[in-house]
């Protein structure tokens, strides 16, 4: 009778060993389960990122402004019919 148990008893641990650590377990469920998850959060804002470059070249193509307003920034350009004015701050005399 011993000798029975202890083999109910293997074939059991052998099927929950399968059940948790084998190839389609429990542990690798919930690996694939984490893993789907960081995915969707990087699809997340990876499309966000793509929706406002998709505006920023909707509003290139639409319009010259958004293409001015990138010059002047970006490249620190201005128009023919502008002044430019710079500020510089004073020079501080206690310093050598």
């Amino acid at each position: 009778m011993r000798l029975i148990v202890a083999a109910l008893a293997l074939l059991l641990l052998a099927e929950q060993w399968s059940l948790w650590f084998g190839k389609g377990g429990w542990l690798r469920v919930r690996d694939l389960q984490r893993q789907v998850t960081l995915q969707r959060d990087a699809n997340a804002v990876a499309t966000r990122r793509n929706d406002a470059l998709a505006t920023e070249v909707q509003s290139l193509r639409a319009g010259r402004e958004a293409i001015e307003e990138r010059a002047r920034y970006e490249l620190h350009m201005m128009r023919s019919d502008e002044l430019f004015f710079q500020f510089v701050a004073p020079a501080d005399p206690a310093k050598p």
